[in-house]
This record gives C-alpha cells, sequence and structure tokens, in this order.
C-alpha cells in the first residue's frame, strides 16, 4: 500500500499512496475490490460511471455533507460492505476515507479531477460546527489516476489543484516568519530540509504551467504526483502541516465558515494566496502571473460572491484561525486592515500586469 521515496542524495523521505496511472481503471474495479463493495461518489458524475459495476454493488452513496454528526448518522445507515470505493473529487474521496475508516473495511480511491490531493492524505477533512477537522486514518490500496477521466472533467476543476500546491509558497514565509518570531510550535521546529523538499515539488510544478493548463498526458502526470508527494508529507513529516499549507488555507477556512456553502478548493485557496502574499510582501506578482498562466480564476465573482463577502471573510481569519487552533501565519501576526484590503481589492481588479501594493511592514 506504502511506495517508499527517497530524494536525489538517497535519503530516506516517507511513504507514498501506491498509485496506478493508465487508461481504462475504472472497469477493472469490480475484479479487483472486495465484494460487496460501496461506492461513495457525487449524485451529478455517477451516471457517466454506474455502468461500469456489477450486482456486487452495494449501492452508492452520494455525498451532501461533511458535517461529523450527519456522517456518524450516514455511517450507521449504510448498507454492509466489504470495500468502500471513493470516486470523484475532493469530498468523495474524503467521505470515503471515512466511511473505510469506520467500518475498518479496505479502500480504493479513484480521482475524477485534480482538484485536490485528498486521494493521497491519509485523513478526511470532515466539519465540526463548519470548522474544518482532520480526523481518521485510511489508506487506499491503491490510487488509480485514469487519463481519460481525468481529461473529462472541467478544465477548472483540474487546474485548480495548483492550489494545493502553489500554497507551499506562502506556508514557507509563513513557517520562516514564525520561526523568526519565536512563534513556532514546540512540536514543529522549523526544518529547512521539509521545506526544501516542498519547494522542489513546487517548481515542478511551476516549469509544468502550460502541460497543466492543457491537461495533457504530461501535465496529469506532473500535477498528480505533485498532489501525491503533498497529500503524503503530511503523515511523512510526523502530521506538522507547517511546509505545505499556510495562512492562504486559513483564508478559505473562514470563508467557507462565513458562507457554509461548498467551493472548488484551489479558487478560494488561490484568492487566499493572493491576499496573504501581499500582506507577507512576498512576490504575490510572480504568483499571481503563474494562476493566470496556468489558466484558474479566483476572484469573487469567480466563484459565485461578490467583494463584501471575500472582505469579510479576510476580517474573520484571525478568529477562524484561532478558533480552529491553526498555527501562527502572517494572518495573526500583521493586521488586516481597510487600507491592505483596499488597495489589495484595487489591484485584483486592475488588468494583468499590474504591480501589487508596497506595505508598510
Amino acid at each position: 500500500m506504502f511506495i517508499r521515496t527517497f530524494d536525489l542524495k538517497g535519503f530516506f523521505v516517507g511513504y507514498l499512496f501506491n498509485t496506478a496511472f493508465g487508461r481504462g481503471l475504472v472497469g477493472e474495479l469490480k475484479a479487483i475490490v472486495h465484494r460487496p463493495y460501496l461506492v461513495v461518489t457525487m449524485e451529478d458524475i455517477w451516471p457517466k460511471f454506474a455502468d461500469e459495476f456489477d450486482d456486487a454493488l452495494a449501492g452508492p452513496h452520494f455525498v451532501k455533507t461533511l458535517e461529523i454528526d450527519a456522517l456518524e448518522r450516514i455511517v450507521d445507515e449504510l448498507p454492509s460492505c466489504e470495500s468502500v470505493i471513493g470516486l470523484g473529487g475532493g469530498q468523495a474521496l474524503d467521505v470515503a476515507k471515512y466511511v473505510a475508516w469506520r467500518r475498518r473495511v479496505p479502500l480504493f480511491q479513484v480521482p475524477t479531477s485534480m482538484s485536490v490531493n485528498a486521494a493521497f492524505g491519509h485523513r478526511a477533512a470532515v466539519r465540526v460546527d463548519g470548522v474544518v477537522r482532520y480526523l481518521t486514518w485510511a489508506i487506499p490500496e491503491c490510487v488509480y489516476v485514469d487519463y481519460d477521466v481525468i481529461q473529462a472533467a472541467p478544465e477548472l476543476l483540474n487546474r485548480s489543484g495548483v492550489g494545493d500546491i502553489f500554497c507551499y509558497h506562502a506556508a514557507h514565509w509563513d513557517w520562516r516568519m514564525a520561526r523568526d518570531r519565536g512563534r513556532t510550535e514546540a512540536k514543529w521546529p522549523y526544518d529547512q530540509r521539509l521545506v526544501d523538499e516542498a519547494a522542489a515539488v513546487l517548481d515542478t510544478v511551476m516549469a509544468s504551467l502550460d502541460d497543466i493548463h492543457a491537461v495533457n498526458d504530461q501535465g496529469v502526470r506532473t500535477l498528480m504526483e505533485a498532489l501525491r508527494w503533498g497529500g503524503g508529507a503530511f503523515g511523512n513529516a510526523g502530521w506538522n502541516p507547517r511546509h505545505i499549507e499556510g495562512s492562504e488555507h486559513a483564508y478559505f477556512y473562514a470563508l467557507e465558515y462565513l458562507t457554509r456553502k461548498p467551493y472548488i478548493h484551489g479558487q478560494p485557496v488561490l484568492l487566499g494566496l493572493l491576499f496573504m502574499t501581499v500582506l507577507q510582501q512576498n512576490e504575490p506578482d510572480k504568483m499571481r502571473k503563474a494562476i493566470e498562466r496556468v489558466g484558474v480564476p479566483c476572484l469573487p465573482q469567480d466563484m459565485g460572491d461578490d467583494w463584501s463577502v471575500a472582505l469579510d471573510a479576510m476580517r474573520l481569519v484571525p478568529e477562524v484561525a484561532r478558533k480552529a487552533g491553526l498555527w501562527y501565519t502572517v494572518a495573526l501576526d500583521r493586521p488586516i486592515t481597510e487600507d491592505f484590503l483596499q488597495q489589495t481589492r484595487e489591484w485584483l481588479e486592475a488588468p494583468s500586469g499590474a504591480e501589487a501594493p508596497r506595505l508598510t511592514t
């Protein structure tokens, strides 16, 4: 279930989930998984895959919620099964982990887009009263990456997966800042080796933006391998998130907490990245150009929000970060002023190539 991984110098860096890249993989599952099996998926994509399964199907479960109280009821009500297949995006894959963990049955994961690294992580991002919590220990027998399935997904879903890699850029600044302020957590002292490993993965994605934009085979392989590394990095570092997630995710959690609606994960993360790199004064122009090149629209209107909601979420970040017990980042270190919010909004609404605001820090 695991592949041992080593860095370029031959040092062991951790384990990654078994992953198969190919075509026609979904139809093979019925000959592989333990029977009867449950498919955890989304109602809108199920018709595309229903004919790939046989009479050992215990039934599809269509994900409607990530709230843990509801999930507990759902797990008790689901039909008996000997294995679970997660088929879909992040929500389906996370609920599949939760069901497999609670039922103590084998798990198989089939991401249908590159929108998030959920297929490659041990824990599920469930919600407790609207606040994200990472629970479970669920290791799939294999993650199946089918090029045709991925390439059939909406381009936005696939391209938005860069959000879970671009976020390393802000996370590394946050961690260095916390070290310099004496605010790193005792269990997560600054580790340059972890930062360097994550930066190398980020570099592979930054070098392949055109392929990822095109969602060609090389782009799929590059981004999914990066997401695979990122999904394993949390556990491989002893549940240390510092090198892979920072203040940009705190923005996403605040926006989700405020609106109580689902998002394509990469869009709010990337908007948060732009806000936070301005607050950090950490190459915001570079990251905006990369986001535009790969083709992920992430302004509030692109997510069905308006600027008042986006700015309110930014104002709420410190409160949500404290409530969720998130680590010390720029969002807790520097004031989120009305001047900062207005200048950042004006920059993001300006044509491509406009220079990011220079803040007094």
